[in-house]
């Protein structure tokens, strides 16, 4: 998607005018900086360049600002709702390269049509998902108010749906977002080794003296050894 022109031209502060008065050299003239003597080792410091998603972003921006330029009438982009932004969506199906076969179409829901046929070319649901998300976060970078970003609009997230489910039936080829995988833990072990623990401390709750101390003794050490089999069994089986 090309973004539209800015014409202008600006003057560069970096310009220098040369007179009489640029030859002569005085003692006050400011001494040269540390980058500008340049040393065998040094390198001057230039800015990183914009990432693609940001050329994208940025581009994407101009776009729509221009469209609302040229909207008939004139919209500004504090007047902008969800309902331009959708209209700024179909605008773009006339750029789009998707095939999308319409409901009387033979080829309709056959992911590989063996013939051409006449349906009409549009954005693909992707493309215009992810322009959403570029121009939604460009509006807040540019001083728009997140409450009333139009982009975020219920409005748009209903109309995405269903591009995506039209295109989906159409195209033969389901949208399906990946499911994360959950890990189980199997508790088993634990109840088992602690029901264990459990029960020799009832059956050395009758002894008493030296004796009881040794049965305690054992039963925090089995209740240790439980903990530690929970543990191990819990991290084998995640």
């Amino acid at each position: 998607m090309d973004s539209a022109s800015v014409g202008g031209a600006a003057t560069d502060p970096n310009s220098i005018n040369e007179g009489p008065s640029s030859a002569v050299v005085t003692a006050s003239a400011t001494p040269p900086t540390v980058s500008q003597q340049g040393g065998a080792g040094e390198s001057s410091f230039s800015p990183a360049p914009p990432s693609r998603y940001e050329s994208q972003k940025r581009r994407d921006w101009n776009t729509f600002l221009q469209y609302l330029k040229n909207h008939k009438p004139p919209l500004t982009l504090a007047r902008c709702s969800g309902a331009h932004v959708i209209e700024f969506l179909k605008y773009l199906d006339q750029f789009g390269k998707t095939k999308v076969h319409i409901t009387g179409c033979p080829y309709f829901g056959h992911p590989n049509p063996p013939a051409p046929c006449s349906c009409p070319l549009k954005q693909a649901w992707g493309s215009l998902d992810a322009l959403i998300g570029r121009l939604r976060a460009a509006y807040e970078e540019n001083g728009g108010r997140p409450e009333s970003n139009p982009f975020a609009a219920r409005a748009v997230r209903i109309y995405l749906r269903e591009v995506r489910e039209g295109q989906a039936k159409a195209r033969g080829i389901p949208y399906e977002k990946k499911k994360r995988k959950r890990s189980t833990v199997n508790t088993t072990a634990v109840g088992v080794n602690f029901s264990v623990a459990a029960t020799q401390s009832i059956d050395g709750g009758g002894g008493s003296g030296g004796g009881g101390d040794d049965i305690a003794g054992g039963t925090a050490a089995n209740v240790a050894t439980a903990t530690t089999a929970a543990a191990t069994a819990t991290t084998t089986n995640v």
